[in-house]
């Protein structure tokens, strides 16, 4: 089983929980993850390639109002 978690670069990723037969189809699944804004690296490992990903919060959107005010 692949590890849930692998750190590239002293930075945490988290892997996407499937196990691609060919690294054309890792490649795909890559460029459909950054599309979305993600940073990904790919692992081979046992003859299968497996994706990791990671994004980083760059803005919290808080909905509703304040539970503090008033």
């Amino acid at each position: 089983m692949a590890a849930t978690v692998r750190f590239f670069d002293r930075r945490k990723f988290m892997w996407d929980g499937e196990a691609y037969e060919s690294v054309a189809a890792a490649e795909a699944k890559q460029k459909g993850y950054e599309a979305q804004g993600f940073e990904t690296q790919r692992f081979e490992e046992e003859g299968q390639a497996l994706v990791y990903t990671r994004r980083v919060v760059k803005e919290i959107v808080i909905e509703g109002g304040n539970p503090n005010a008033g």
